[in-house]
């Protein structure tokens, strides 16, 4: 997903990206808008699409907040011209009815939109005339702001996965069965939306582009669950570096940047006897050195650090090194130091593992 988005900031603690199917979106409005309007109309046309984009960031932060109040982390939004894909935190056992909580939540902020500015507009804009017709156009942005709060909350209620109705399907659906299993029957109904959409689109250009939205969220999703189904399968033992060094908290920062010249490790664990008591890395060494120079790694290391059983998920892993800012988790076994996982071998053994897995499944069938 992070591929296809670029970042836009952050609001309320949350990273904020957009997917490049709005640039998309931007262009399709600026080419139809210009050919007929001129270079003004291409300019509205611009604000067309930063209305659509602000109704989709008050649509999404509407999920944001109802998980953060259903206890879950919200770690980023990637927002799409249909919605957008909120990414929380996995925590605990699937909860259908929360999931329905968060997922009509989203509409209903465009609805609340709708209610306020449709009142707006009738009592002091009459000249706006609500119910004429194009609903949505870059000629009168007023009445786009309305209908396209309607269709957007409307639309989003759609039992088509990704969209908010499919959520609310989905859910549905994992009561009865497998999550994953009722996350691909979602996905499934709702590409089929999606090619529904792409073929009325020979009438109508902007279903054609709905669709096409639609499917590329669909696949988004799609794949997120299913790495997210792998992370939590894989166990720490599967992935951990069991060949590492550790470095003493009497050790001199300069013999700790000289071990360090002689290690792929970037992330070290500061072990005293047979405890461990804090973790380093080279960055730090560096920084640490120019800073006060010459020291002990004591005092420049990091004391607050988490561990993980051999048997824990790897997406406890995920969750760990990227919601708190961790850069390395020590594994244990019986309090003992067995091995280390770090951001930056978990993307490569991940890799290798899927590899491996792949080979045995074909002897096995071989």
């Amino acid at each position: 997903m992070r591929s296809w988005s670029i970042p836009a900031g952050r609001l309320f603690g949350v990273d904020i990206r957009i997917h490049l199917t709005f640039v998309a979106l931007l262009i399709f409005v600026w080419a139809t808008q210009s050919l007929t309007m001129g270079t003004a109309g291409a300019m509205r046309g611009v604000a067309l699409v930063a209305i659509i984009f602000g109704c989709v960031v008050l649509h999404e932060l509407g999920h944001a907040l109802v998980a953060r109040h259903s206890g879950l982390a919200v770690r980023s939004i990637i927002l799409l011209p249909i919605g957008g894909v909120t990414l929380m935190e996995d925590a605990g056992p699937r909860d259908p009815a929360r999931e329905i909580r968060i997922a009509v939540a989203g509409p209903l902020v465009n609805l609340a939109i709708a209610l306020l500015s449709g009142a707006v507009i009738l009592l002091f804009l009459p000249q706006v005339k609500l119910w004429a017709r194009p609903l949505v156009h870059a000629g009168n942005l007023p009445r786009a702001l309305f209908w396209g709060n309607v269709f957007l909350g409307g639309f989003n209620l759609l039992p088509a996965y990704p969209m908010d109705g499919g959520r609310v399907l989905r859910a549905i659906f994992a009561e009865r069965m497998e999550y994953i299993r009722a996350t691909r029957l979602a996905v499934t109904v709702g590409q089929g939306f999606a090619m529904l959409f792409i073929f009325l689109g020979v009438w109508n250009p902007w279903l054609m582009l709905i669709g096409f939205f639609l499917f590329v969220g669909a696949q988004l999703e799609d794949r997120s669950v299913v790495f997210q189904s792998v992370l939590e399968s894989v166990r720490m033992e599967d992935v951990m570096l069991t060949g590492f060094s550790t470095l003493s908290p009497a050790d001199t920062l300069e013999d700790a940047l000289q071990k360090a010249v002689h290690t792929l490790q970037d992330d070290f664990p500061v072990v005293r006897g047979s405890d461990m008591v804090g973790v380093i890395s080279k960055q730090r060494i560096v920084e640490a050195l120019r800073r006060g120079g010459n020291g002990y790694v004591q005092s420049a290391m990091v004391r607050a650090f988490e561990i993980a059983q051999r048997s824990d998920s790897l997406a406890s892993a995920f969750r760990r090194l990227g919601g708190r800012g961790l850069s390395m988790i020590p594994v244990v076994d019986q309090q003992r130091l067995v091995g280390i996982v770090t951001m930056q071998n978990l993307m490569h053994s991940m890799t290798l593992l899927a590899e491996t897995r792949r080979l045995r499944r074909q002897q096995e069938n071989e």
